[in-house]
């Protein structure tokens, strides 16, 4: 009976502290969100180099589609780097930008087929059939709430036509 007790207790944690995490991430804008949550690193540091960080950490609503370090890992080798260059500057924040819509769009707003106009001023695609996808890359976490928006975990880097 104990060692039930004891599975049940520890089974009931591990399901509520994702969910204690989430909920206190309201509390924090979408940088510190990011910042917290250690799996974008990469796109905080685009994000600073391209001068974007003060804009993430503004009033908002925003609605980010947040590539992990994975994602960004996955590019043809170089790729972050020459990104990161100040002369690539201007092509850095069109990317970043890409994965930007103004305004909190949570998952139950999502319809198959739908677009939205991102900051950057192009169209990106839903896709709700199987999984949620914007454009090629699946939505692996959504709905993180923060104070100035919303995050959606992204499973590859979505790039604009250029």
């Amino acid at each position: 009976m104990l060692r039930r007790t004891m599975m049940t207790l520890t089974a009931a944690t591990a399901f509520a502290l994702p969910a204690v995490a989430y909920a206190q991430s309201a509390e924090m804008n979408i940088v510190e969100v990011a910042q917290d949550a250690g799996s974008f690193s990469t796109l905080l540091a685009a994000a600073e180099a391209a001068g974007l960080v003060e804009t993430l950490t503004g009033e908002g609503p925003f609605t980010v589609f947040a590539p992990t370090d994975d994602a960004f890992a996955a590019l043809p080798e170089g790729t972050v780097d020459t990104l990161l260059m100040p002369e690539n500057k201007d092509q850095l924040t069109e990317i970043l930008t890409y994965h930007v819509v103004p305004g909190a769009v949570m998952s139950g707003d999502l319809s198959d087929g739908m677009t939205a106009t991102t900051v950057q001023g192009s169209d990106v695609t839903i896709s709700t059939e199987g999984g949620v996808m914007v454009n090629d890359a699946n939505v692996v976490t959504p709905d993180i709430e923060a104070s100035n928006g919303v995050i959606h975990v992204i499973d590859a880097v979505i790039m604009p036509a250029m």
